[in-house]
């Protein structure tokens, strides 16, 4: 099981440079363990009309204790008005995983 602060928190970017970009931000930062891009294509209703627009999907491992830091980085340096960020929280993990993304965001 996890200690019940580590979790996911999803972003959506609209191009690869953005993402790689928030990416570093929250690195450096101490504020993620680790963030996965992938290319996606996202539908979805915005302003009353109907898109279909590739994005870029950040999978963000993090502490959720610092849901607020990590949400002001990515609004400061997000191109969208409104970007997606969710946080789901990890219940299970192996156990060495968990300890090296714990360690990895913790102030040194």
């Amino acid at each position: 099981m996890s200690p019940p602060s580590l979790g996911v928190v999803l972003v959506t970017a609209g191009s690869e440079a953005e993402a790689e970009s928030l990416a570093r931000y929250l690195i450096e930062a101490r504020l993620a363990a680790c963030v996965s891009v992938l290319p996606i294509r996202s539908v979805y209703r915005w302003q009353g009309n109907i898109h279909a627009e590739p994005e870029w999907q950040l999978i963000i491992k993090a502490d959720l204790s610092q849901f607020d830091a990590i949400a002001q980085i990515i609004t400061q340096h997000h191109s969208y008005e409104v970007p997606e960020i969710i946080a789901l929280p990890i219940v299970a993990g192996l156990p060495d995983y968990l300890s090296w993304l714990q360690a990895q965001v913790q102030s040194s």
